[in-house]
């Protein structure tokens, strides 16, 4: 038997095992499809036994390709002007993505093995380039193309084609042919060019007489764009009927989310509307899981924090905390340690406020003040869940330590974090919410304090020699090395002409043992601690941030930003200027 006539019949098992069909329901349908002659995933989607989509994904599944869902894409201009209409239609397909640096134009396709109209396209386009197709359903495809094609996509044209046209904003609250609608396509450009220069958060903040876009890309907000304030009201309309929020309510706070595909992958955007001075203020916190859930190995971790950090999760019960401030990247190091120990065999459960990232396996709840599930009695009810690992978002209040230390107590392993400075600072912030030395002695498996600064362009970064204070500020004043160099920020087209290109972390990892825990059951001050740390090898966060500036990672002046390197200073001559 041939491998076509072998297809339908895999088609049709693996829609009965995974309960999306019946047996009965896969007679009928084959003996429809040897009446009309189609196949079979055409019959069970025409008869309405199963959806497009399940249809493309299970497809997709069978065949070991991926699929996209087109409803949910909003494709690369790039992309689109390099395929004609025509041909689009003439193949079932619709551009995507454009990679100009690799050369790679990504398609959903119909049918991913229709070599002709790969090779009809590559060649249209030169044919020094890789096409990648995504499988698609037919109907999707149809949609796409007459709601993509003939219409301006990039933000220059759309405003434009507004400042020349009329806006019905009735239309905007519609899902049908919403695309001929200008607005539609501008807040989904803007959003789409945001991720795409990496931002982290976006902000549509209305001033007395025009809009301002910024973005928050490597720590640092950027703006982006200026327009009128005639634009604002339907640009509010848009982003509340995308976050399903009340669009009549603007007097009060509201929260939502949002979900697209945007260079070919899903990025959610958290919403959260502020009413201020001149309307609502809106930030949108990008949630791209690419990005968000990180290897251990790939955080730019130092070897010593690296192998502390697995020796610490190779213990079986206490608690580990992660401490630093609003988006110095806790939430990315607690989902990178989670997803390490991740495993079919232990059960993971999460409680967060609210879940941003979603992990396979692993069990994860929001905080919900509705039913009045706050973290405290999230970890009582999931204790009842048998879990071996838990996650509390945040221990902020005495409820939620004593919880959270009584999970520990009974033999889970507990990670969480909490706003400190430092990690020797969470031994005084623990007792300050009623947390007794004896119950953190020997409960708290260790400590992880991070920041995050921003890494040098390679492209324009520029050596020079440190002055004195820069020197002393580098524990450098005593060093023999007078050829030594640093490296500062310039510029360039490379990073937008900002110098810095990326971040990465900074870290400070406190593993606890008996002495410590000793210290801390007898009151011992911070000095004391710190003493005992530092001769048991602890590395503090001004000596990680120093590190990366010999190293040439990043400059010492982005390190000063966000760690206080005063304390290296033994002595402040007037003149230099520096401090």
């Amino acid at each position: 038997m041939s491998e076509t006539k072998k297809r339908p019949a895999r088609l049709g098992e693996m829609l009965v095992d995974k309960g999306l069909i019946t047996e009965d329901q896969l007679g009928i349908a084959l003996v429809e499809q040897k009446r009309r002659g189609i196949p079979l995933g055409k019959v069970l989607v025409t008869i309405g036994f199963v959806s497009d989509a399940v249809m493309r994904d299970v497809l997709a599944e069978l065949l070991g390709q991926k699929s996209v869902d087109l409803t949910k894409v909003v494709p690369e201009g790039e992309a689109l002007k390099l395929v004609p209409k025509d041909i689009a239609r003439r193949y079932q397909l619709i551009p995507v993505t454009w990679d100009s640096e690799k050369h790679v134009l990504t398609v959903a396709m119909a049918d991913t093995y229709n070599v002709v109209a790969l090779d009809q396209t590559a060649a249209l386009l030169g044919g020094d380039l890789d096409i990648h197709p995504l499988l698609a359903t037919e109907v999707e495809i149809e949609a796409a193309i007459d709601n993509f094609y003939g219409y301006e996509l990039s933000v220059e044209g759309i405003l434009n084609e507004l400042d020349t046209g009329k806006v019905d904003y009735q239309s905007l609250q519609l899902g049908t042919d919403e695309y001929s609608q200008p607005l539609v396509r501008l807040v989904d450009a803007l959003l789409a060019n945001s991720v795409k220069r990496g931002a982290s958060d976006i902000h549509f903040e209305p001033e007395n007489g025009f809009l301002r876009i910024r973005d928050r890309i490597d720590g640092v907000l950027r703006s982006v764009l200026v327009l009128h304030k005639g634009y604002w009201s339907g640009i509010v309309v848009r982003l509340k009927v995308m976050a399903g929020m009340n669009i009549a309510e603007t007097r009060a706070p509201q929260d939502g989310r949002i979900s697209l595909t945007l260079g070919g992958r899903h990025v959610d955007f958290r919403v959260a509307t502020q009413p201020v001075t001149f309307g609502e203020n809106i930030v949108l916190r990008v949630l791209d899981s690419k990005k968000g859930i990180v290897p251990l190995e790939k955080l730019n971790l130092t070897e010593h924090s690296l192998s502390l950090i697995k020796l610490m999760m190779a213990r079986p019960e206490g608690v580990i905390l992660v401490t630093g401030p609003t988006g110095s990247g806790k939430t990315t190091t607690l989902y990178s340690m989670l997803n390490h120990l991740n495993d079919e065999s232990v059960n993971i459960m999460t409680l967060e406020d609210p879940v941003e990232y979603t992990i396979p396996l692993i069990r994860q709840s929001s905080v919900n003040k509705s039913v009045k599930m706050d973290f405290a009695e999230g970890i009582r009810s999931m204790m009842r869940q048998d879990p071996d690992i838990i996650l509390v978002g945040e221990i902020r209040d005495s409820a939620t330590s004593e919880m959270a230390f009584r999970a520990a107590m009974t033999g889970h392993q507990v990670f969480s974090t909490l706003h400190t400075n430092s990690a020797l600072g969470v031994v005084p912030r623990l007792l300050d919410i009623g947390v007794k030395p004896d119950i953190m002695a020997g409960n708290i498996i260790g400590i992880i304090a991070q920041r995050l600064v921003r890494t040098l362009c390679n492209q324009c970064k520029k050596a020079y020699f440190p002055t004195e204070i820069e020197k002393k500020l580098l524990s450098l004043e005593n060093s023999d090395d007078n050829e030594l160099q640093i490296y500062q920020s310039v510029g360039c087209k490379q990073c937008d002409n900002i110098g810095y290109k990326g971040r990465t972390s900074l870290m400070e990892v406190l593993k606890m043992d008996s002495e410590l825990d000793e210290l801390i059951v007898n009151h011992a001050s911070m000095r004391q601690l710190k003493e005992m740390a530092l001769d048991k090898g602890f590395i503090p966060l001004a000596d990680d941030g120093i590190r990366a500036v010999l190293h040439g990672v990043t400059s010492l002046d982005e390190v000063s930003r966000v760690i206080d390197l005063t304390e290296k200073v033994v002595e402040i001559k007037p003149g230099y200027g520096y401090l």
